[in-house]
């Protein structure tokens, strides 16, 4: 095992955990967005209408993609044990 094939893993990596976290994240982000703006305009300050709704809309787009993030998450376990054989040369 050389050093690029350890970055090619880790930058595989780091690109599957990007594409499985970016649905939630960008929920998260996008929730977050519209509470802060009904905030500002209504001027109420209460904490738990920022956390509630983004609790319930991470929680529902974890459920709605759960198929395709363990589909992606099997995949790159998968490849990862075919590479073993390659990593002991």
């Amino acid at each position: 095992m050389n050093q690029d094939f350890a970055v090619q893993v880790l930058y595989q990596g780091v690109i599957t955990t990007l594409m499985i976290s970016m649905p939630t994240v960008g929920v998260g982000l996008l929730v977050g967005f519209i509470i802060s703006l009904f905030q500002a305009v209504t001027q109420i300050q209460e904490q738990t209408l920022t956390f509630v709704p983004k609790v319930i809309a991470v929680f529902l787009v974890l459920v709605l993609t759960a198929p395709w993030v363990s589909s992606i998450m099997v995949d790159f376990t998968v490849t990862l044990w075919s590479m073993i054989p390659g990593m002991a040369r």
